[in-house]
């Protein structure tokens, strides 16, 4: 046999080795079944404090939902877990949101439907921007919890009785679309745990996104590697096309970003820009930058914007003068630098900011757009 052959013989005998050995480090988590005693945690909460099951001690009945920021099911049902949380708090039943998600797992093409991601900063702003009458743990950086629950999907819920025996295991309900269901599902379960009888259906099958498992990363490495080698572009273009961008004649929801290469702050938010072009860019959303640089910097201009790995749209005004540029992009615009704008489709302006952006308020503003949404 050949030397070469048998290397590729080797390698491939080493890489079967490795995904089998892979395979068995972190075995798909099973998850518990009803009978079964509710397992022993200890999570930071959002509100500074540390959770355990003894946390939960006087409770009559223990609803531990396993959810997250950034799943658009999951975010349907935020407000029917609200309103459980205070509909059944005055008959003992407390309401514990536990997160996941491993954020090196979860890429930022999956965040096309949020504002945000799943890390613990980020799970402040959701329960203050939703004012959660719950805690909400994160169990984000070792997953030991999640691991021994086994949550299939976000949102996957656990009904213990007073004893931390779990009595019914699934979906909230069966109507994702927001107004459209109430919770029925884990509303008769906990009705039936506090009645002391049987749960009627203890399993129920769950929809929403996977668990973003730590161990399970290979697509966010794979799209992040894609996406640093996409074309980088740089074209010129006139006042005409510029008055033809802000129309906005297209299908998309469109973000314009005015800079230049020696504009310290334009620098500064460069990437927030790009991140936001991923997180929507497979959506109704695009990125536009318009350099306001002197055409004989076009090098240079092309040299940061690889640098960014900025592969949207990116243009430079094929003049010197200035104040023509800032007549095109915006009669309101007084002329300092960085200047962006969010336009629907039509040509509406719902967004003009002079100076640099705050990246959470202008995601907001892109995914609350009826032309996007945060829910399917």
């Amino acid at each position: 046999m050949k030397p070469i052959f048998s290397y590729l013989i080797l390698l491939v005998s080493l890489t079967i080795c490795c995904q089998t050995v892979l395979s068995q480090a972190h075995p798909e988590p099973k998850t518990l079944e009803p009978g079964s005693d509710a397992p022993d945690f200890n999570l930071p909460g959002i509100d500074g404090k540390n959770y355990s099951l003894g946390s939960f001690s006087d409770a009559k009945v223990l609803v531990i939902i396993f959810s997250c920021n950034h799943c658009p099911t999951a975010q349907a049902y935020e407000d029917r877990i609200i309103d459980l949380a205070n509909d059944y708090r005055p008959a003992g039943v407390e309401v514990v949101m536990i997160s996941p998600n491993s954020v090196a797992a979860l890429s930022l093409a999956e965040l096309g439907y949020s504002d945000m991601g799943d890390s613990f900063e980020e799970m402040k702003q959701r329960a203050a921007d939703k004012k959660f009458p719950f805690p909400y743990l994160y169990d984000g950086e070792k997953q030991e919890a999640a691991l021994a629950y086994g949550p299939v999907a976000t949102p996957h819920t656990f009904v213990f009785d007073s004893k931390r025996v779990l009595r019914y295991a699934g979906r909230i309900d069966a109507s994702e679309k927001p107004g459209t269901g109430a919770g029925e599902d884990v509303r008769k379960a906990v009705d039936e745990v506090l009645a002391g009888g049987q749960v009627t259906t203890p399993v129920t099958k769950v929809f929403g996104c996977s668990v973003k498992w730590s161990w399970k990363d290979e697509y966010t490495k794979k799209l992040n590697k894609e996406w640093a080698e996409q074309p980088v572009t740089l074209e010129q273009v006139d006042t005409d096309f510029i008055n033809e961008l802000i129309a906005n004649k297209s299908d998309k929801v469109r973000m314009i970003n005015v800079w230049a290469s020696w504009c310290g702050p334009c620098l500064m938010e460069m990437p927030d820009m790009v991140i936001t072009d991923r997180m929507y860019r497979h959506r109704a959303f695009e990125l536009i930058t318009i350099s306001a640089d002197k055409p004989d910097k076009m090098s240079e201009v092309l040299r940061i914007l690889t640098q960014n790995q900025a592969s949207n749209r990116n243009y430079i005004f094929n003049k010197d003068e200035a104040f023509e540029l800032i007549e095109a992009v915006d009669k309101e615009w007084r002329g300092a630098l960085p200047y962006t704008m969010v336009i629907e489709p039509g040509g509406k302006v719902i967004y003009r900011k002079q100076d640099t952006i705050n990246p959470l308020e202008i995601r907001k503003l892109i995914v609350e757009s009826s032309y996007l949404g945060r829910y399917y």
